[in-house]
């Protein structure tokens, strides 16, 4: 059985987030709170968050009506980080001309299974 938990319109860059992203994948979802927890990035909490509430999800017997499932049986079986919608402005240049800022956001989809 599949548990999937999903931030959508994270404040942040899928560039940062799918480095810390290919760390976790295919690792035990305990494992992946760990390596999560020592990394420096703003990403990793973000990922983190989402990972604990697949967890919570599993555990949860409303969500999960064939019962509880044993959450350190779970892996993290699949991660996206897909691209959100992007603020955009304008930044003054020189000369009166102007560049493009993009402001980017992202989704982030974390899919955990039982071993």
């Amino acid at each position: 059985m599949a548990f999937v938990a999903k931030h959508k319109n994270a404040r942040i860059s899928p560039r940062k987030v799918r480095p810390l992203a290919q760390l976790v994948r295919g690792k035990y979802a305990d494992e992946a709170l760990d390596i999560l927890r020592y990394q420096p990035h703003r990403g990793a909490r973000l990922l983190e968050a989402v990972i604990r509430s697949a967890m919570g999800s599993a555990a949860d017997p409303e969500q999960n009506p064939q019962g509880t499932v044993n959450v350190d049986a779970l892996f993290v079986s699949e991660v996206r980080v897909d691209g959100g919608p992007m603020f955009k402005r304008i930044r003054p240049r020189a000369r009166g001309m102007a560049y493009p800022v993009l402001r980017r956001s992202s989704h982030i989809s974390v899919v955990l299974e039982q071993v």
